[in-house]
C-alpha cells in the first residue's frame, strides 16, 4: 500500500477525533464538565473493555476461562457498547478469522478494486459499510459453543435491555452528581451517544485501519498489521498482526513497550482468582512466526525456563502451594522451639 494511502487512512481515522476534542473545549464550563469528562472516560473504559476482554478475548478466542458471573458482567459491558448481541459479534469475528483478508471476510478493506476509489470502497466497507449486511445462512454455527449456554443465551437476547442501560446510567449519575436535569441530559449526551460514537469508531478502526496500515512482525498469512495508534486507543487491540499470528493469546502487545490495557486487566482478575487458563505464546513460538529476525528453538525455551502456552493459572497454583508449604514448615519450626 502507498505512502499517501497510509496518510489518507490516518487522517480519516483521526481528524474526527480531533474535531471531537476541539468541540469539548468550545463547549467546555456550559457544555462540558468534568463530570461529564469522568463519564465519558469510565463509560468507554467500561464497554471498550467489555468489547475487548469479555466479547473478543474471552468469548471469542478463549484466550482464558473465568467463572459465570464474571462471564455475565463482560457480556453486559461488551452488549453496552452497542456493536452486536453477544452471539452474533462472536459468529462473525470468528468468521473473520476463519476467512481473514479473502473474499469470504465479512469485513477486509481488500479485494474492492484498485486505485482511490477501490480504496474508498474497502475502507468504507470495512469500517462501518459491512455493519448493514445480512450474515450468511450458516452463521449460528459459528458460535455454537455459547449457544449451548442458557445463562449466555439470556445475556445475548437482552442485548436492548443492555443497551438501554448503558445510556441510562451516564445520564442516572449526571443528574445525582449534579443534582439537575441539566447533569443528566449532559451525561446521556457525553456518557451515552458520544461514548458510543467514540467506542464504535476506534473498535471498528481496528477492521479497517489495521488491515491497512502499520507494521507485520509476524507471519499471519493475511494483510493485518500492528498499529501503534489503536494500541493505545482501542487499549491493546491495534496490536492485530501479533493478534493473527497468535489469535488464542491473551496478551496482543507481546513486546515490553506496546502496551495492552486489556491484557493488564486479565492479568488482574487472574491475580485475585477471577480468570484461570490464561493463554500466551512461547517465546520459540512467537520466534517461529517472525517475519525477520533470529529463529528460536525449544531447547532455548526451556533454557529460559519458558513453559510453551503457558498457563498461568497453573503457575499461580504453584506459587500458592509453595507458599502453604513454607507456612507450613515455619508453623512447625515454632511450635518445636516452644515446646522446647
Amino acid at each position: 500500500m502507498s505512502l499517501a494511502v497510509q496518510f489518507a487512512t490516518l487522517g480519516a481515522i483521526l481528524l474526527p477525533l480531533l474535531g471531537l476534542v476541539g468541540a469539548m473545549f468550545a463547549v467546555w464550563g456550559w457544555g462540558f464538565t468534568w463530570t461529564d469528562f469522568g463519564l465519558l472516560l469510565g463509560m468507554y473504559l467500561l464497554t471498550a473493555l467489555g468489547i475487548a476482554v469479555g466479547f473478543h478475548r474471552l468469548f471469542t478466542h478463549r484466550s482464558f476461562d473465568a467463572p459465570m458471573p464474571v462471564k455475565v458482567v463482560l457480556g453486559v459491558a461488551g452488549s453496552m457498547a452497542v456493536e452486536g448481541d453477544l452471539i452474533w459479534w462472536v459468529g462473525t469475528h470468528r468468521r473473520h478469522h476463519q476467512h481473514s483478508d479473502t473474499p469470504t471476510d465479512p469485513h477486509t478493506p481488500h479485494h474492492h478494486g484498485r486505485g482511490l476509489l477501490g480504496w474508498l470502497r474497502g475502507y468504507w466497507h470495512a469500517h462501518i459499510g459491512w455493519f448493514f449486511k445480512a450474515p450468511p445462512p450458516d452463521h449460528e454455527r459459528y458460535a455454537k459453543d455459547l449457544s449451548r449456554s442458557p445463562t449466555l443465551r439470556l445475556v445475548s437476547r437482552l442485548f436492548p435491555v443492555w443497551v438501554a442501560l448503558g445510556f441510562l446510567l451516564p445520564a442516572a449519575l449526571g443528574g445525582l452528581i449534579s443534582w439537575s436535569w441539566t447533569g443528566a441530559l449532559t451525561g446521556f449526551l457525553w456518557g451515552g451517544l458520544v461514548r458510543v460514537l467514540l467506542v464504535h469508531h476506534v473498535t471498528w478502526s481496528v477492521n479497517s485501519a489495521c488491515h491497512l496500515w502499520g507494521h507485520r512482525p509476524y507471519d499471519s498469512g493475511d494483510e493485518s498489521r500492528n498499529n501503534v495508534v489503536f494500541g493505545i486507543l482501542a487499549l491493546g487491540e491495534g496490536w492485530h498482526n501479533a493478534h493473527h499470528a497468535f489469535p488464542t493469546s491473551a496478551r496482543h502487545g507481546l513486546s515490553w513497550w506496546q502496551p495492552d490495557v486489556s491484557y493488564w486487566v486479565i492479568r488482574g482478575m487472574w491475580a485475585v482468582g477471577l480468570a484461570w487458563a490464561v493463554k500466551l505464546p512461547s517465546r520459540s513460538a512467537r520466534a517461529a512466526k517472525r517475519r525477520h529476525g533470529r529463529r528460536w528453538t525449544p531447547a532455548m525455551d526451556a533454557q529460559l525456563g519458558v513453559v510453551p502456552d503457558a498457563d498461568l493459572a497453573g503457575q499461580w497454583r504453584k506459587t500458592v502451594n509453595e507458599v502453604r508449604r513454607r507456612r507450613q514448615r515455619h508453623a512447625r519450626r515454632m511450635t518445636t522451639s516452644v515446646e522446647s
